[in-house]
């Protein structure tokens, strides 16, 4: 089979240089492809884009036209610039555009015009001087005629401003924050629950057996019964109607089981797969929970805390916050790396009840005293297991020692490893502990897993052939290994003509918010991700790579 966007250079193992520098020179226009019968292809912002020699009746040559000035954009004319061997040195793109590009973002096919020009490329500086362009994940990295990546925050390698967008990760494992004294702790309210009568009236039996048929297994001492329907939980009415409007039926089994234990106040670890609704399992509970406490004074912390281990997963628990604290009047906000801190710093000056953050950045505003954790008194640790998987488990150790130690701590997980049940040991009090389904690491069974072993060489056109099985309108997501990986998959998606956009940890948040938004709304079908995106996404079809 051949594909129309094919370029015979790739069969030449000679060319490597020039196809090289062709992929990572500038972007192809937006402007629309003729077709065959004069008219114009017309692409969305996630659609194929083409990729070829120069289009009749070009785009206008962009600014330098030919090569030769300072970080010229070499293009000839206004179609696709000559092939010629490597890179020049200085050719990076700034934030602002001109001159060639150091790395493309999402297959260097310049899918996301508008704030970086023709296509979104996020290294370098200005080849004149000036500040180094903007790193993926934090700083300002170079100075004088380009610079290198700083992909944590660091001071730029030719002098460029340091890291305003965070700190690496040993960085924040070696920083100390101020020892607290527990000593006079005022005592707060943290047990709610009140059975409603229906509840009461389920006899052992009964209550046996919905357990069973739910899947749910429990441990510890006085374990309260599952509600079977909303009302029961006698959640205040505002969080019916949200949950009415949203459109659910019943509880899921974590709600049910889950609820009367965190309204009751005690330690809970609650085990169930991702997309069980274990979110508005601990968010409720904690609308409650803030509503009986004192209102916040100026300089006050918040008083729920909710620790989560990816940005992407932490922006979708504040949007379902928002939800329902919004008519309680109950602000919330997102603190995560990898966006500015100053709207993030002026939530937390203005005070909120409920923050919701990555651990890194939340040390990060401990450290400069942009607020503190003293009021804290509702602990969550969501996907506890994942967070110890990506090396979190020191600052999460800071992070509770800021802590008053009479909280309630609520302890999330998908699955129960000895590490995560080590932790939960140390941190937890005499917990409530509900299982759905069971503990130990096995296949979800509502997903069907097919594997095929084959070889590297056989990779990709096996996704392709598996790309044309399923492509049925549903949304697609491939997992890789590595981000580099990600990056070429997607480059190779997008020139053989499928809509695909990747997302990694080294895209800068504004990307990866806009790819997950494209993705989730189906303007683009098929996205291809690191284990960045692999909790907190929805239903969709997973192909591993």
């Amino acid at each position: 089979m051949s594909y129309p966007n094919y370029d015979s250079r790739y069969g030449d193992s000679g060319s490597y240089r020039q196809r090289r520098s062709d992929l990572m020179g500038p972007q192809p226009s937006m402007y629309p492809r003729p077709m065959s019968d004069g008219g114009a292809a017309s692409y969305g912002r996630g659609g194929p884009l083409p990729y070829g020699g120069p289009q009749a009746g070009g785009p206008p040559p962009m600014d330098g036209g030919s090569r030769g000035g300072m970080g010229g954009s070499g293009r000839v004319g206004g179609g696709y610039p000559p092939f010629e061997g490597g890179f020049p040195r200085g050719s990076d793109i700034g934030r602002f555009g001109g001159g060639g590009v150091d790395r493309v973002a999402n297959g260097g096919m310049g899918e996301r015009p508008g704030r970086f020009g023709a296509g979104a490329s996020y290294s370098g500086g200005r080849s004149g001087g000036g500040r180094g362009g903007r790193g993926f994940d934090g700083g300002y990295s170079g100075g004088r005629g380009g610079g290198r990546f700083s992909s944590d925050g660091g001071r730029g390698s030719s002098g460029g401003r340091g890291g305003r967008h965070g700190r690496s990760r040993d960085d924040l494992d070696n920083l100390t924050l101020p020892k607290q004294d527990f000593g006079n702790l005022v005592p707060f309210e943290k047990n709610f629950y009140v059975e409603n009568h229906a509840v009461r009236a389920m006899t052992d039996q009964e209550v046996a057996h919905y357990r069973a048929r739910r899947d749910i297994t429990i441990e510890g001492q006085d374990v309260p019964r599952p509600i079977q329907m909303f009302h029961e939980a006698n959640f205040p009415d505002y969080c019916l109607e949200v949950i009415s409007r949203l459109g659910f039926v019943e509880p899921t089994p974590i709600q049910s089981q889950g609820w009367p234990m965190a309204l009751k106040g005690r330690d809970l670890i609650g085990i169930a797969e991702t997309g069980s609704g274990k979110t508005l399992a601990y968010l409720l509970p904690a609308l409650v929970h803030v509503s009986a406490q004192p209102r916040l004074a100026q300089g006050d912390g918040p008083i729920v805390l909710v620790l989560a281990p990816t940005r992407e997963l932490a922006v979708q628990i504040q949007e379902e916050a928002v939800k329902f604290g919004s008519r309680a009047n109950i602000r919330s906000t997102c603190i995560y790396g990898g966006a500015p801190k100053g709207p993030q710093i002026r939530d937390l000056r203005r005070g909120v009840e409920i923050v919701i953050a990555t651990p890194g950045r939340l040390i990060d505003m401990l450290e400069a005293q942009h607020t503190n954790l003293k009021r804290v008194t509702y602990l969550v640790l969501d996907e506890a297991d994942r967070m110890l998987d990506m090396g979190f488990e020191p600052q999460i150790r800071k992070l509770i020692s800021q802590i008053r130690p009479d909280r309630q701590t609520l302890y999330w997980s998908a699955t129960w490893p000895k590490e995560v049940e080590s932790l939960a040991r140390q941190f937890l009090r005499n917990p409530y502990k509900v299982i759905i389904g069971s503990p130990e690491l096995k296949a979800n069974q509502s997903i069907r897993q097919v594997i095929e072993v084959v070889t590297d060489l056989e990779k990709y056109s096996r996704l392709i052939g598996l790309l044309k099985e399923v492509m049925d309108g549903s949304r697609i997501l491939i997992f890789v290994e590595t981000k580099k990986g990600c990056d070429q998959v997607t480059r190779q998606l997008r020139m053989d003509g499928w809509p695909a956009l990747s997302i990694h940890g080294d895209k800068s948040q504004d990307e990866r918010d806009w790819v997950l938004a494209d993705f989730k709304t189906g303007r683009s079908p098929i996205m291809i991700a690191t284990d960045v995106a692999a909790r907190g996404l929805g239903r969709t079809n997973h192909v591993k790579d």
